[in-house]
């Protein structure tokens, strides 16, 4: 079977490092897809060591790595948990998540996630899944569409283009990534049209993947599986992501402070270790993808 392409991983070594590889450990890489941070993790692992990776598009199935000490589950992440157990795994030493859509997933066209190709509504991460863009975009009610433009997208006019998208489709379905564009042109900023594009899109693809409550759902399950002094390893791409990921590591919840005790003290399950990590100006020229990324570790205590 033919490998699928994949671009070089964003912060490889730091991402890879943040773990604090034991050879004799068990580690999981949650968004496995070239495999290039599962390769590195295995370059650090010894004989007994063991590495489980999750990725829930089929593509990355042809990346599978050929070696006794590596799993790979062709299933999303929020159900991390439940899979380890099931190949008899309760603690882990590590956790590694490269968040948001794969460089892969951009470049193929028909997948529908980048604003560069015209192509059919899809961007969805597990093409087996039945709700697609196709469906938000022809489906929803204009208030959710509005909720979803205001939240995911962080659009201030998302009342005018869920009222735009209502208002044409009403005429026939949107069933292109063009005719979504056609229908919202009006809205472009001069000079901002690609980010505000970017943003639209951005909010279409969550809402189709789950991204955010698959998010939340899956860090409240590290604090179940890592093992104490194990540690987690995450980049997220934007801020929606990157908010969830620095409140769960502060305080070990979404919303709120943790309670303190009479002497004033609080229970959180993480430790920081070290500061926000952002690729180097070199990396970023040579992978424009990374200029967004945010790396995050932390230790359980």
């Amino acid at each position: 079977m033919k490998q699928t392409e994949y671009h070089n991983p964003v912060l490889l070594k730091e991402t890879v490092d943040g773990l604090g590889i034991k050879p004799d450990g068990i580690y999981v890489d949650v968004t496995f897809g070239g495999g290039g941070h599962s390769r590195e993790i295995l370059k650090r692992l010894g004989p007994n060591g063991k590495l489980y990776a999750f990725d829930q598009d089929k593509d990355a199935l042809t990346n599978a790595i050929d070696d006794d000490r590596f799993v790979l589950i062709n299933e999303n992440f929020r159900f991390i948990k439940r899979f380890l157990r099931f190949h008899g795994v309760r603690k882990v030493n590590g956790v590694l998540g490269d968040f948001g859509v794969s460089s892969h997933q951009f470049d193929v066209a028909e997948r529908g996630f980048s604003t560069r190709f015209e192509a059919d509504l899809d961007m969805r991460m597990n093409q087996d899944h039945e709700l697609s863009a196709y469906h938000v975009v022809n489906e929803y009610d204009e208030s959710d569409l509005r909720m979803m433009f205001l939240q995911y997208g962080e659009l201030r006019n998302a009342p005018k283009l869920a009222r735009a998208i209502v208002g044409a489709r009403n005429k026939q379905p949107i069933k292109t990534s063009l005719e979504l564009k056609e229908i919202l042109k009006p809205f472009m900023v001069k000079h901002k049209e690609h980010k505000i594009l970017a943003q639209i899109y951005q909010a279409i693809r969550i809402e189709v993947n789950q991204e955010i409550e698959v998010l939340k759902e899956f860090l409240m399950q590290t604090q179940e599986i890592l093992d104490i002094g194990g540690r987690v390893s995450f980049i997220s791409y934007h801020s929606l992501e990157d908010r969830l990921v620095k409140r769960f590591i502060r305080n070990g919840m979404f919303e709120g402070e943790p309670e303190k005790d009479l002497y004033g003290n609080v229970s959180v399950p993480f430790k920081r270790v070290g500061k926000l990590i952002v690729p180097s100006e070199e990396e970023i020229k040579i992978n424009n993808r990374a200029r967004s990324a945010k790396l995050r570790v932390a230790e359980r205590i």
